[in-house]
């Protein structure tokens, strides 16, 4: 019997590496120059960098300058956020679903953050916003506003511009968390109305360990990590070249293939139309604008870690809608902020990237119905 291939569906968590990506980071490997060095092999290596530079300014649409290279999309966030606080932020407002990384770092400030909340379709109270801006004390210094593009867990779409409108009218800096969008929907900084955007290179087919911070005119970023020059002196350390490498590479790859990573948005809906008539499911985000390859849903009765498990075992790679921490899967606030506390911790999510087939999503929702009518089964031995 041939051996059960595997299928991956936890590309919000990672993606695999693309081929150009790989091959990209090898070759900056074998360089061995230092960027920051003026002879042969360091300018080779600081080329390399700026040609990746020109390559993820080119998918968000923004000038190669204005990028500021980190370790990754929680770097990004941590730069924007307490650069817009040194700069005078002393209240910051933050969306209740937003990622962990923006949440923690505005509380770690020490500062009053207030979260504004979201409709049960997972989109933004934008009349809550523009009230709260309405009513702005001076004393809090100029609003700091931060949200996703797209959350992570449900793939909904965030009226980004709508926001930005908002913020700018109430002299606000708006920060946009793009690390679940670059690659999935196109992205366009100027449209958009962000002054600060962050992207992560291993969401989109990159290597793990880079990221970047995009800066408009209107934000100051202040350096943060301290010792050499690099980054235009917005950042101290070596660059990582083989990951910056494979990042570029990544990003041409991705907004290339923008146009076909849309088909998915069919087959995810074909797999969540088959589970909705198997099971009595709720759909998270599904009444709103989602990301082609995002499905998060819940099922009462059936918690996250048991689905997890049985989609594993029958060689599917899901995640729970929640956040894993050391094993232990924990209630999802996002779900809890969209009013489905119930949910919170029987939701999974099934996510497609760049190598996703429409048999991947085939076999998924095979899997996840056979999951479900054995859990079924096992309740109705269990009362009997």
């Amino acid at each position: 019997m041939a051996a059960m291939t595997s299928v991956y569906l936890d590309n919000n968590a990672t993606a695999p590496i693309r081929p150009e990506a790989a091959e990209a980071a090898a070759c900056a490997l074998g360089i061995g120059g230092n960027p920051s060095s003026i002879h042969a092999a360091g300018r080779l290596a600081r080329a390399v960098i700026e040609k990746a530079r020109e390559q993820v300014a080119a998918l968000i649409g923004v000038k190669p300058g204005s990028l500021t290279f980190t370790s990754g999309g929680a770097e990004a966030n941590n730069l924007a956020i307490e650069s817009a606080i040194i700069a005078g932020a002393k209240r910051p407002l933050v969306g209740l679903t937003e990622h962990a990384t923006v949440m923690a770092t505005a509380m770690a400030s020490g500062l009053m953050v207030e979260g504004w909340p979201v409709a049960s379709d997972g989109r933004a109270d934008l009349a809550w916003l523009a009230d709260r801006l309405a009513k702005w004390n001076p004393k809090d210094g100029a609003p700091f506003v931060a949200i996703s593009l797209v959350n992570n867990e449900t793939g909904v779409i965030q009226p980004v511009a709508e926001v930005a409108e908002i913020v700018h009218g109430a002299g606000g800096w708006l920060h946009v968390d793009a690390v679940q969008a670059a690659g999935k929907i196109a992205v366009d900084f100027s449209a958009l109305g962000a002054d600060t955007l962050s992207l992560s290179a291993h969401k989109l087919g990159g290597p793990q360990g880079a990221g970047a911070l995009a800066a408009g005119t209107r934000a100051i970023l202040s350096r943060r990590l301290h010792g050499g020059g690099q980054e235009r002196g917005r950042r101290a350390g070596t660059e990582n070249l083989s990951g910056i490498a494979g990042f570029g590479a990544a990003a041409e790859a991705a907004l290339r293939d923008l146009p076909t990573a849309q088909v998915q948005a069919a087959w995810r809906d074909a797999a969540q139309a088959r589970i909705v008539d198997a099971a009595e499911v709720e759909v998270f985000g599904a009444s709103a604008p989602r990301v082609p390859a995002t499905l998060c849903f819940g099922c009462d009765g059936f918690d996250a870690e048991r689905q997890v498990m049985a989609m594993d075992l029958d060689g599917v790679m899901v995640s729970a809608g929640a956040a894993c921490s050391s094993g232990k899967m924990a209630a999802s606030m996002v779900l809890i902020s969209m009013g489905f506390e119930g949910l919170a911790n029987q939701s999974i999510r099934a996510s497609g990237g760049w190598a996703t087939t429409e048999a991947d999503w085939d076999r998924f929702a095979e899997a996840w119905i056979a999951a479900y009518t054995r859990h079924q089964a096992r309740r109705r031995a269990s009362a009997a």
